[in-house]
């Protein structure tokens, strides 16, 4: 099987294997590899290795034995809703780093059945490092009814995360104030009011404790890299993480670039708007 596509401004400068990875988010890494392996992956052409970096404008040819994963990993689905199993890797909307968006799939998605399909619309974000449960909406009425529930925090999210070291206690809840720099596309935390700072409870119970712990966080408010930055605030940053968290350790560890965080578990409440989705929980097996 053949693939292709166009290498966008955005993805300039970047390896082609994680050009491959964001262009064409339903084909296996394993695939990938053994393109590479055969020099079956080819740049304007030419056969290329998977460290080559890539200009705005080239043209990429992968050729694979193995037919292509679905385009999304559906976990429910109805006339209202589209709920996915989103991997670590790919980003819900566009951003600076290029490539094909869950939101794309999605709508890919939703056309395989219906050519007129609305544009599912995703109903909460994970950054491009988490996996997990994502909500889309399929049509206005259904957006509306979601976009309230999460802004009211009737959905209840739970994630699974692994943290250096052992938390004292082992289970609490925990407040703190987030002040947002989009410019950085970063947060601070601090422990008392500050300018422009939004109050953040997290709250998390240990499942595994060790030199690097298993925790259950519950985000009771769900702001911007809230458990990212709140858990290094703490003491404990996320492995993997190697924007707020502790890039030797990642490194020593095997998983930098790796961030460990899944949004494990969805529970919907739409107050009776949406009757088929309330009081239904989803769950999927964390990857680490």
């Amino acid at each position: 099987m053949k693939y292709e596509f166009v290498i966008d401004a955005a993805s300039a400068g970047q390896r082609i294997d994680a050009c491959i990875r964001r262009f064409l988010p339903e084909l296996p890494a394993r695939t990938a590899q053994q393109s590479f392996q055969r020099r079956d992956v080819k740049l304007d052409g030419k056969r290329v290795k998977p460290d080559v970096r890539v200009a705005a404008g080239q043209k990429v040819e992968l050729f694979c034995m193995e037919q292509a994963a679905p385009l999304v990993d559906v976990v429910y689905e109805d006339e209202d809703v589209l709920l996915v199993n989103k991997r670590a890797g790919i980003s819900v909307e566009p951003d600076e780093k290029g490539g094909v968006t869950l939101s794309e799939l999605a709508l890919k998605h939703v056309q395989r059945k219906d050519t007129a399909a609305h544009p599912p619309k995703a109903c909460h974000r994970l950054d491009n490092q988490t996996c997990g449960l994502l909500l889309f909406a399929k049509n206005e009425r259904a957006e509306a009814i979601l976009s309230r529930a999460f802004k009211e925090r009737t959905m209840d999210k739970r994630y699974i995360c692994l943290v250096r070291g052992m938390m004292k206690p082992p289970q609490a809840s925990c407040k703190a104030y987030l002040v947002k720099d989009a410019k950085a596309a970063r947060v601070t935390i601090h422990d008392s009011q500050v300018p422009g700072a939004r109050p953040i409870i997290t709250e998390y119970e240990t499942l595994e404790a060790g030199p690097i712990s298993r925790l259950l966080v519950h985000l009771v408010t769900g702001r911007t890299h809230q458990i990212r930055a709140h858990m290094a605030a703490l003491g404990h940053p996320l492995l993997g993480d190697d924007v707020y968290g502790d890039r030797a350790f990642n490194r020593q560890q095997k998983v930098q670039g790796r961030l460990c965080l899944c949004a494990a578990q969805l529970t919907l409440d739409t107050g009776g708007e949406l009757p088929q989705l309330d009081g239904k929980t989803f769950c999927v097996k964390c990857p680490f």
